[in-house]
């Protein structure tokens, strides 16, 4: 099937779609992306999506900040073109060309693509998923820490070093030994019936499935704490999983070779799972 790509609101073939080899994204990897799950013709949280983006060229110094409108005219025009029950979007914008003239108004660079069949395996969900500690550390002194940015190449990275290990991901910490993140994903720890997650602050990037699934957590009554986590929490942990847009939530069973619990996925994190699978049939439709 055929993919599409919409260029400043322009939709064409991806294969089509060209940039300018000064463009301050691809020059100096000046930019900022999201990555969304289309079910059918509905983002599942779009607007937070945009939203994220935008505050982040805020809080980065974008001299021009990118508006919620031409963003999601983007993101629509490739959802439309590419009608699959389940669609991967990913939206780039970058700071423009770097050769732009003085007199010419500064313009953005946005590119929206869709990619359909993008569904992890089935079966890592019903017996869980290794990971790993990566060897690199995300400090809160990073001023791009806390935000989805195109400086992608250390996450890659790590990711990388996690699959030749044959596991499914790197966990980050920071240089004070505290839990941070995934290489993609968000962290969540279940202990004593509780529902522990790293604070914002860490810094760790407020991921959209994150804030979803709290809100899951508090809906239920599972009681909920943003707090700093060693890796001693970490291991003594009774479940972990990960969280994000494509991969929803992920139970995580092996930490290096220690198990999680007993080793298989836990009763809150298939109960956390279950409810965001029906969100999104209750916001999106069913699948």
């Amino acid at each position: 099937m055929r993919e599409w790509a919409s260029l400043n609101g322009r939709l064409m073939p991806a294969d089509e779609a060209q940039i300018s080899v000064f463009d301050s994204g691809f020059m100096q990897g000046v930019g900022l992306f999201e990555t969304m799950r289309a079910y059918g013709e509905r983002v599942f949280r779009l607007d937070q999506h945009l939203e994220r983006l935008v505050n982040s060229a805020r809080r980065l110094g974008w001299s021009i900040l990118p508006a919620l409108e031409e963003l999601r005219t983007n993101v629509m025009q490739v959802v439309r073109a590419t009608p699959q029950q389940d669609v991967s979007v990913r939206l780039t914008v970058t700071t423009g060309s770097l050769r732009s003239s003085a007199q010419d108004p500064p313009q953005l660079t946005m590119v929206a693509t869709a990619t359909p069949g993008t569904k992890y395996p089935e079966e890592l969900y019903t017996k869980g998923v290794a990971v790993v500690i990566s060897e690199y550390r995300q400090s809160r002194f990073d001023p791009t820490a806390g935000h989805k940015t195109n400086s992608y190449f250390a996450r890659l990275a790590s990711l990388r070093a996690a699959h030749a290990k044959q596991t499914f991901e790197a966990l980050w910490f920071t240089p004070e030994h505290n839990l941070a993140e995934g290489a993609i994903s968000s962290v969540f720890l279940v202990q004593d019936g509780q529902l522990l997650t790293p604070p914002l602050h860490t810094p760790v990037l407020p991921g959209i499935t994150r804030a979803v699934v709290i809100d899951l957590a508090v809906a239920q009554d599972i009681p909920v704490r943003e707090q700093p986590l060693t890796v001693d929490d970490l291991l003594n942990a009774d479940e972990v999983f990960l969280t994000g847009s494509l991969m929803e939530v992920m139970p995580v069973v092996l930490i290096e070779r220690e198990p999680v619990g007993l080793e298989k996925p836990g009763e809150v994190t298939q109960e956390l799972a279950l409810a965001y699978k029906r969100l999104v049939i209750e916001e999106c439709g069913d699948e």
